[in-house]
C-alpha cells in the first residue's frame, strides 16, 4: 500500500495481482501525483490477456507486480472482480490516457509518444495538438524501429514526464521496463491501440456500447479478425475466476 500526498492506494486482488480500486478521477489524480512528486513509474491498463500471460510468464508477472498503478481496463477484469464480490469501476485505457494528456496540457507537462504505424502516430500527434492548445509534445517515434537503444537515448535526451507507448502487449511493457531505468522520474503507460483512435484511424463504439461495457463486442463486429483474440480468452478467463478465485480449485 502506498500513500502519495494523502492519496492512499487501495487494491483488490485477482489471481494474486493487485488492481487499484480508484474511480476515474481518483486514478487521474494519483497518476498526476506520481508525475508531480517525481516518483514516476508505470501505469498498467490491465485486461484478461495480460493476467493470463502473467500467470505463465514470471518476467511479465513482475512487471504487473511492480507497477505503481493498475487500472481495470478490460470488461473481463470488472466482471471477474464482480464475481469475487468486488465492485470496481472499469477505467478505459484510451479515456484515461486522453484525460491525462488534457491535464498535462493544462500544466505544461512534457509528453512523448512511442509506437503505432508512422502515419498513425503523426496524425495522433497532430490531432491532439489541435485539441489541447498547450500540449507540450517533446518527442514522438513510430513503432517500426529496430534500433531500440537509439529510441531510448532520444527519450532520455528529451526528458518527457509522461510517456505513452503503443507497441502492443507485452512488447510495450518490456520497452517501458528499459525506459524506466533511464527516466526514473517519468510516468509510463502502455496504451495499446489508443493512437489509432486519436489519429481517427479507428472509431470508438457509440456511447451506449461504452456505457454497457460492450465496446469489445462492437469492435469485434467491425473487425471480425479480433474474434480469435477475444474468444475464447474472456469466457476461459471468467471460468477460471469462478474455479480458482471462488471455489479455490487449483
Amino acid at each position: 500500500m502506498y500513500i502519495i500526498f494523502g492519496m492512499e492506494r487501495k487494491c483488490v486482488k485477482l489471481f494474486g495481482f493487485d488492481i487499484d480500486s480508484f474511480n476515474f478521477e481518483e486514478a487521474i489524480d494519483y497518476a498526476l501525483e506520481l508525475i508531480n512528486t517525481k516518483k514516476g513509474g508505470q501505469v498498467i491498463t490491465i485486461n484478461p490477456e495480460m493476467i493470463e500471460n502473467a500467470l505463465v510468464n514470471k518476467t511479465f508477472a513482475d512487471v504487473l507486480n511492480q507497477a505503481e498503478l493498475v487500472v481495470p481496463d478490460g470488461i473481463g477484469i470488472k466482471i471477474g472482480l464482480k464475481i469475487k464480490g468486488e465492485n470496481v469501476d472499469r477505467i478505459a485505457g484510451v479515456e484515461f490516457a486522453h484525460e491525462l494528456l488534457n491535464r498535462c496540457s493544462q500544466n505544461k507537462i512534457p509528453v512523448a509518444f512511442v509506437g503505432a504505424r508512422p502515419h498513425v502516430v503523426l496524425s495522433a500527434v497532430k490531432n491532439l495538438k489541435a485539441k489541447f492548445d498547450n500540449l507540450k509534445i517533446v518527442y514522438y517515434q513510430n513503432g517500426y524501429f529496430s534500433d531500440e537503444q537509439r529510441v531510448l537515448k532520444e527519450l532520455r535526451q528529451k526528458s518527457p514526464k509522461l510517456v505513452l507507448v503503443a507497441l502492443g502487449s507485452p512488447k510495450q511493457e518490456n520497452f517501458i521496463k528499459q525506459a524506466r531505468e533511464l527516466l526514473p522520474a517519468s510516468l509510463f503507460i502502455g496504451v495499446g491501440g489508443s493512437f489509432d483512435v486519436w489519429s481517427g484511424e479507428v472509431q470508438r463504439a457509440p456511447k451506449i456500447y461504452q456505457n454497457l461495457g460492450l465496446e469489445w463486442l462492437y469492435r469485434t463486429v467491425k473487425e471480425p479478425k479480433r474474434f480469435k483474440r477475444i474468444f475464447p480468452t474472456i469466457p476461459r478467463f471468467l471460468l477460471n475466476v469462478i474455479k480458482k478465485e471462488v471455489f479455490k480449485i487449483s
